[in-house]
């Protein structure tokens, strides 16, 4: 995590709950009453402890609640906590947030399911939103039956990001469209004592180190599950060759060449080990990029970037988009889709490009076509932004393998609802693996049974 716009974020917050020590709850009617605005309706809103999220909440009281006299009352967690917390309350039907941010997987199951309010009425019928300035790729990701249920904040693929100053000091040259194979002989010779030569996600997690491995998974010609013709579920397929020769690629790469504390380390930990000169190359979300071009970011003009690397397939990235939702048991849902319109609306992003300490390279990315012709944007985020969308483009989001899956379409994920859970228990075992504290064959062994019963 990005350490000091993080601490201006959490001098304004208030540390609740004390085995959750990430939540963070910031009232926007404490700021909202300071500057002479009368204390109104408050809505609750949960949130990803990213860095643009961490922008907005900062920004709401004088953006959002100074216009409107609604307060907001954010909760901002890591991703494994937001991910448990919103499935449970908004699975359940509870009532505590009146706004949730979910992704492309969650959002088209539990918009199927009747679990969130279709938004697309007020999105079509709201002029200042332009529902038609949605980037079609992420809007169907966030749909389900033609219906949208969640707005993009940010959307995203994964692409590798490296030091040009540190290849060519090593004289290595980092091919547009590399192979796994090739970042891996990289990172180990740029490796050293004082810089790892790469970061990979290693904290347990689907979401985490899930995801990234996930893309891995999928290039080698493994897989979670094989499918049945009408694309449920067959046999878990953890125990076959494919999958140890990717997971043992993944973690030997990561004991060998890879950043301390690896199984601890998921985008914000590699974020801050990467803008603080510790490793040489990364491997996540392509949204990463306008934070190291960000106007105070250390790294600034110091980086390249490359397609996701690939082995067997033509393309590995991902595509994901934190959005948001709103439950159908939401206390407040008019208030809280005033908040979605403004917070995901066209008119945030340019706000934003000013008011943020990041400037224009760190605004939310990857949602509207009209982003990119920003031309402040456009400058700003010159050596990244068309490589970003070439990576979205190219995300294999309906065969991101060499097989057949089961589920929704998804590339770091699988979509079915059992995956979420055996995505979480499996990468603890991973994890374990790349610490070193257990033999690849028992995590396999073991996440061969967890995935199996999944599907009984």
């Amino acid at each position: 995590m990005h350490k000091a716009r993080t601490r201006s974020v959490r001098n304004r917050a208030t540390l609740v709950g004390s085995s959750f020590a990430a939540l963070i709850v910031i009232a926007a009617a404490l700021a909202a009453t300071a500057s002479g605005h009368a204390a109104g309706k408050t809505i609750s809103v949960a949130i990803v402890a990213n860095p643009q999220m961490q922008d907005i909440a900062s920004l709401t009281p004088s953006l959002f609640t100074k216009q409107t006299g609604i307060n907001v009352k954010y909760t901002i967690l890591d991703e494994g906590k937001l991910r448990a917390i919103t499935t449970r309350d908004v699975g359940s039907g509870g009532k505590a947030f009146d706004v949730v941010m979910i992704g492309m997987y969650e959002t088209p199951q539990f918009g199927a399911a009747g679990l969130l309010q279709d938004l697309t009425p007020q999105a079509k019928a709201d002029k200042s939103y332009n529902y038609n300035d949605l980037i079609p790729a992420v809007r169907g990701g966030l749909s389900a039956n033609g219906k949208l249920y969640a707005s993009p904040f940010y959307a995203e693929s994964s692409f590798l990001m490296y030091r040009k100053d540190v290849m060519a000091k090593n004289h290595v040259t980092v091919p547009a469209r590399p192979t796994w194979a090739q970042v891996a002989a990289i990172a180990r010779k740029v490796n050293t004592p004082s810089m790892a030569g790469i970061c990979l996600r290693g904290k347990p997690g689907w979401g985490d180190l899930g995801a990234s491995f996930t893309t891995v998974l999928n290039t080698f010609g493994g897989t979670w599950w094989s499918s049945t013709p009408d694309g449920k579920p067959a046999q878990a397929q953890i125990d076959q060759p494919q999958f140890k020769t990717a997971l043992d690629f993944y973690s030997n790469l990561v004991q060998g060449a890879g950043e301390k504390d690896a199984a601890n380390s998921s985008f914000n930990e590699c974020l801050a080990q990467y803008q603080a000169g510790k490793v040489a190359m990364w491997y996540d979300a392509t949204v990463a990029a306008g934070l190291l071009e960000a106007k105070d970011s250390p790294v600034k003009g110091k980086n390249g970037y490359a397609l996701a690397p690939v082995v067997k397939t033509k393309a590995s990235g991902w595509l994901w988009s934190w959005a948001l939702a709103i439950p159908k048991s939401s206390p407040d849902p008019t208030d809280a889709w005033k908040y979605i319109a403004w917070a995901t609306g066209p008119g945030y992003i340019k706000e934003a490009g000013t008011k943020t300490k990041g400037g224009w390279a760190a605004i939310p990315p990857g949602t509207r076509l009209s982003t990119y012709r920003i031309p402040q944007y456009k400058q700003a985020a010159a050596a990244f932004a068309p490589k970003t969308l070439a990576a979205m483009e190219a995300a294999p989001i309906d065969n991101p393998g060499t097989t057949k899956r089961p589920g929704l379409p998804g590339v770091q994920y699988v979509g079915i609802p059992q995956f979420q859970d055996v995505g979480n228990r499996c990468t603890q075992l991973f994890s374990s693996v790349i610490a070193g504290s257990m033999k690849d064959t028992d995590a396999i062994g073991q996440c061969q049974r967890i995935a199996s019963d999944a599907i009984k």
